[in-house]
């Protein structure tokens, strides 16, 4: 059974986008750092070639992406969870005001993955702002503490499902 914390929530586009990703690492962006590699050794002296350090660089960089996307992919639900009207969940423009001010914030609460095509600012449902507005309903006041130590307290406005 899968444990319920390591699932994202991602659109069929994010996710299609996501897999391409890995496809095109695994195969040609692999493909060409290794033709680089190989071009570098062929130059001799590695302690002094920056090409090829360059290159092993790039590899790697290359390799943990694919380690991060394969993990993501295999941890994906494509969709946002069911959710009475009115209570934010995953996928959803919620609308907050802060106290004390009159002026209303939207946001996205979606995976980072999302935000490569979303239209309006994304929180993560694991950051502080979106893990205090999870499963709370439009109208509820909720406290949740800054990355500074203070807290800050918003009332959930609105909770509608994001038409992308």
């Amino acid at each position: 059974m899968t444990d319920a914390t390591n699932m994202t929530y991602l659109s069929q586009e994010a996710y299609d986008r996501l897999a391409d990703e890995l496809a095109r690492r695994q195969g040609e962006i692999r493909w060409d750092i290794v033709k680089k590699i190989e071009a570098a050794r062929e130059e001799g002296d590695l302690k002094e070639n920056g090409g090829y350090h360059a290159a092993k660089e790039e590899q790697g960089k290359n390799e943990g992406r694919i380690v991060q996307l394969r993990h993501l992919l295999e941890h994906a639900i494509i969709g946002v969870p069911e959710a009475a009207e009115g209570v934010v969940t995953h996928g959803m423009v919620v609308a907050v005001r802060w106290d004390g001010d009159d002026d209303v914030e939207e946001f996205l609460l979606a995976s980072r993955e999302e935000a490569a095509t979303a239209t309006l600012t994304v929180y993560s449902p694991t950051s502080p702002l979106g893990a205090a507005v999870l499963g709370r309903s439009v109208g509820e006041y909720v406290e949740y503490s800054l990355p500074n130590g203070r807290t800050a307290r918003v009332e959930i406005v609105t909770a509608e499902a994001y038409a992308g």
